[in-house]
């Protein structure tokens, strides 16, 4: 279980991506129902770090406190440089222990630094892909996602992509409804559409433009019914080929895409908080039978709807 994390400031770190791991991982948000980690920001020396804004940050923890870390985080910074030691031994020895591994942006190259990415997939700013791909050939290196997951480790794109990748370990491990607590809070789609986020081409858009903000709406609170693009078009007051192409280029999905997302999202917020049978969830979310639901979870979570509901069922449910 995540719950230990530690924040590792690095000389010339970005603030904003060093804040999304802060915010992400560092507010109590108990009162709302959400997680609560033990969350300390730590440093090879302690002491004054400066940032790549021109001012310093004061970090009076050092390394040793990465010890039992269930996550070590590594927020962006400058490139250039070697790595420190202490820091390169403490990511290693997080490996070892199979704990988590996060790097935000240009954090990745610390990671590439260390060798525990040979051999992996990993993303980091599309700006700096082709500079991380050149300089360590071992990785496979992917600019077009917002973030990827290879084994205990987690690589997040540039800037706001730290918080979809942020979110993704907190949803692994603690399931939607953590996830969608923090999101919440910050503001944020608690998972950006168009199929499973690891593999998205680009960011898609939170929220529908007017165009489409009633369509959706509707076909959230119908997704127990078999909504053909033809029913869907004359919903928007559109024929069914102008609908499917613009619908495409408002949320970068087709409709059939967006639905089935939508369904398997409700399909683990049931399993997580209610005792409905897995038939009574399937028809309920529009999978029609178990058995297709079960396809779709397996496809898409690489996990079965009764393992999912075994790992994330509110303890009430099952207690």
């Amino acid at each position: 279980m995540l719950k230990k994390v530690v924040l590792i400031a690095l000389p010339h770190v970005a603030p904003f991506e060093f804040g999304v791991i802060c915010e992400v991982f560092g507010i109590d948000r108990a009162d709302m129902g959400g997680p609560t980690f033990d969350f300390t920001i730590a440093a090879a020396e302690p002491g004054a770090i400066p940032t790549s804004m021109g001012y310093d940050m004061m970090i009076m923890n050092d390394l040793t406190v990465a010890a039992d870390a269930d996550l070590i985080a590594i927020p962006a910074h400058m490139i250039e440089g070697d790595v420190h030691p202490e820091v390169l031994r403490v990511l290693h020895e997080a490996n070892d222990r199979g704990a988590w591994i996060l790097t935000v942006c240009s954090g990745a190259f610390t990671l590439a630094k260390s060798g525990l990415l040979d051999g992996k997939r990993a993303t980091t700013h599309w700006m700096h892909a082709d500079r991380l791909a050149r300089e360590f050939p071992e990785i496979e290196v992917d600019p077009d996602v917002l973030f990827v997951q290879d084994g205990n480790i987690i690589t997040g794109a540039g800037t706001a992509a730290g918080i979809d990748a942020a979110l993704h370990l907190v949803r692994t491990e603690l399931g939607a409804s953590a996830a969608n607590v923090i999101a919440r809070r910050m503001v944020v789609p608690p998972q950006r559409a168009g199929g499973q986020a690891q593999f998205i081409a680009a960011p898609m858009p939170a929220e529908p433009s007017d165009s489409f903000a009633g369509v959706t709406e509707w076909m959230l609170e119908n997704l127990d019914r078999d909504l053909s693009v033809d029913e869907l078009a004359r919903k928007a007051l559109m024929s069914s080929r102008t609908f499917a192409r613009r619908f495409r280029a408002d949320l970068g999905t087709t409709p059939a895409a967006w639905l089935n997302k939508q369904r398997l999202m409700r399909a683990q917020q049931l399993l997580e908080e209610t005792t409905l049978g897995l038939e009574a969830i399937a028809s309920e979310t529009g999978f029609g039978s178990a058995a297709v639901m079960r396809h779709h979870f397996v496809k898409t979570l690489q996990t079965t709807p009764a393992n999912y509901r075994r790992t994330f069922c509110v303890r009430e449910l099952v207690s």
